[in-house]
């Protein structure tokens, strides 16, 4: 097993799941907090060693390729870490308007 710690694992996946056209890790961050000398993106990241969720927000449709394409990043990462054997839960929390057109 790769010793890599829960907030590494989780900046690691939003990354990996920002690379992925269509999607983007869904944060809230307000505009007062960027001084924070951390990456927030991981914020849309939850690792308990039962589940991994991560919640995106999607550009563009249609959906299911985006998602299986995204499991498949994301379960890269996971191989190897005390998380591989965790289910997988990918939330769309928004859907960007422009995908519709």
């Amino acid at each position: 097993m790769t010793a890599t710690t829960a907030r590494e694992l989780a900046g690691k996946i939003a990354e990996a799941v920002a690379g992925v056209e269509g999607l983007r890790p869904a944060t809230v961050v307000a505009s007062d907090l960027n001084w924070l000398p951390i990456d927030l993106s991981g914020g849309a990241v939850d690792l308990t060693p039962e589940l991994v969720e991560v919640r995106l927000l999607a550009t563009r449709l249609p959906l299911p390729p985006l998602l299986e394409r995204a499991g498949t990043v994301v379960r890269d990462l996971l191989a190897g870490t005390e998380w591989e054997r965790a289910r997988l839960r990918l939330v769309v929390t928004d859907i960007d308007g422009a995908a519709f057109d």
